[in-house]
């Protein structure tokens, strides 16, 4: 009855379509066993010929902990006297580094790094204290980098000594902030007052010069990779210069993203994409080419400025510093002002390892001497004007952190980032339609220089990473309440690598 109803000549077309639809479905199988034949990645450059920096200190690190575990029994009246000691002794230090002249090597340094250890869990018990000890970790950095001006930042021994310093300053400041409560931690740090006669604006509760760098952290997975990933792991994964405007006294930032490559922001439109912490960086003014021209960083914002709004200008997944038709977020700021005859990056970031050289080739990486965000803070040719922190987001910085350095760990073991092949031919048509969304000025699911194999180790990445960090996050619940304090990294680290062998 039904094939009554239908329309004449119905019978005929349906039986076309039965016989064609093997073809149609042969064809299906051809386009997708195409699209899944795998990539053929281009030989990344050589490898950096060094070595990953390594601590080495478990014992260190655990007896610091035991200390802070004692002390709290204490409670901050009976160390009053201690802390007091320790500060002081400290500051004769820094005095001493501050007026006289060192190499890397001296034994002044490794004291200095071993007094700002020990004063850490003491600072850790009494929260009214942590701003006297944070200003002790700015004056050494300050004074560290003005000794290294003197230095070869090239040099092994002198790469290790300020690492040591810097970074190491940071994570023991940083450790005693976890144990205190948020409120009691000053999110704006000011480091050092640099003049600057260019014009300025005022964000965050600091005056802001055009020029300035704002080096940042993200709160991604790719952020922790990028700060965690080469010889010399950091906290920062971000770099972008501050041009403002002479007339209104406007701030606008120029900056690289994964996402969409160089582009101009407002300062609300910068902040609006997460930061976990801020370090403005400023070029001295006593350097000679300030002396020759007081507005040069103006001038590196107005070319920054200039060359996004001439060209569109990809993002550079390659990491290759000579060629600046392509930028990551690092080459906008030293392209900017390599053109004025300023060589940032003084100490080359290096990449030697072949397990983390290996993950960052998988993502488009085919450089691993390069400029990395973290290692822009020890150049000597830069004074740190501000840090400001979230306080309520450093315990998730340090997790990310952990993650992603159990992770790698099993990078260096000869893990590497899965493609999920059966992904692939869906993943093409996605990279696909970013390509033609990229063609008419638009952003697509897949960025623009990503291929479609690196965007499936991304999603995989990010998958790891959530799966983890749900798992540490419950374990620092537990140890919370095991122990009544916050687990410092190196629990972290552990908890991260039990996550990562149960997955």
């Amino acid at each position: 009855m039904l094939l009554q109803l239908l329309p004449e000549g119905t019978n005929v077309l349906s039986a076309k379509l039965r016989r064609s639809l093997p073809w149609v479905g042969a064809g299906f199988v051809t386009l997708y066993a195409l699209l899944l034949i795998p990539e053929v990645d281009p030989p990344p450059a050589p490898l950096a010929p060094r070595q990953p920096f390594v601590w080495n200190q478990d014992e260190r690190w655990e007896a610091l902990e035991a200390s802070f575990a004692a002390l709290r029994h204490m409670g901050c009246p009976g160390l009053k006297a201690r802390i007091d000691s320790g500060v002081a002794t400290t500051t004769r230090l820094i005095d001493r580094l501050t007026d006289g002249t060192y190499g890397p090597g001296d034994p002044l340094l490794s004291d200095l790094e071993s007094r700002l250890f020990a004063v850490a869990p003491l600072v850790a018990v009494c929260p009214d204290r942590a701003r006297d000890y944070l200003e002790l970790v700015v004056r050494v950095r300050t004074a560290l980098k003005e000794q290294s001006l003197r230095w070869d930042m090239n040099d092994l021994a002198t790469r290790q000594r300020i690492y040591r310093l810097l970074y190491g300053g940071r994570a023991a400041s940083e450790e005693a902030l976890l144990q205190i409560p948020s409120s009691s931690i000053p999110p704006l740090i000011e480091c050092f007052e640099e003049p600057s006669r260019t014009p300025a604006t005022g964000v965050l509760g600091m005056t802001i010069h055009s020029g300035d760098i704002l080096v940042s952290r993200g709160g991604a997975a790719t952020s922790a990779l990028i700060a965690r990933g080469n010889d010399y792991p950091g906290n920062f994964s971000h770099v972008a210069i501050v041009h403002v405007d002479p007339a209104s006294h406007i701030a606008q930032v120029i900056e690289s993203h994964i996402e969409q490559g160089v582009a101009v922001a407002s300062f609300p439109q910068y902040l609006q994409d997460t930061k976990l912490r801020v370090m403005v960086l400023r070029l001295r003014f006593d350097h000679p080419a300030m002396e020759a021209d007081p507005f040069l960083p103006h001038k590196a914002a107005e070319r920054a400025l200039k060359s996004s709004r001439e060209r569109h200008i990809p993002y550079d997944f390659t990491m290759d510093i000579r060629d600046t038709s392509e930028m990551f977020c690092s080459e906008v700021v030293s392209s900017a002002y390599a053109a004025l005859g300023i060589d940032l990056w003084m100490g080359m970031s290096t990449i030697s390892s072949p397990g983390v050289a290996a993950w960052l080739s998988g993502f488009g990486a085919r450089h691993f001497v390069t400029q990395e965000p973290s290692d822009l803070e020890y150049d000597p040719q830069l004074r740190v004007v501000a840090e400001w922190r979230d306080p309520d987001a450093l315990l998730k910085d340090h997790i990310d952190n952990a993650i992603i350095e159990a992770l790698l760990e099993g990078a260096e073991a000869g893990e590497r980032i899965p493609v999920r092949w059966y992904l692939l031919p869906l993943a093409r048509i996605v990279k696909l339609y970013s390509v033609i969304l990229n063609s008419l000025g638009m952003v697509g699911p897949i960025p623009e220089g990503m291929s479609a194999a690196s965007s499936l180790r991304y999603t995989w990445l990010v998958d790891r990473h959530t799966t983890m960090k749900a798992s540490v996050l419950a374990d620092v619940e537990r140890f919370r309440r095991e122990n009544d304090y916050t687990p410092p990294y190196w629990e972290l680290l552990k908890m991260a690598r039990r996550a990562k062998a149960v997955i």
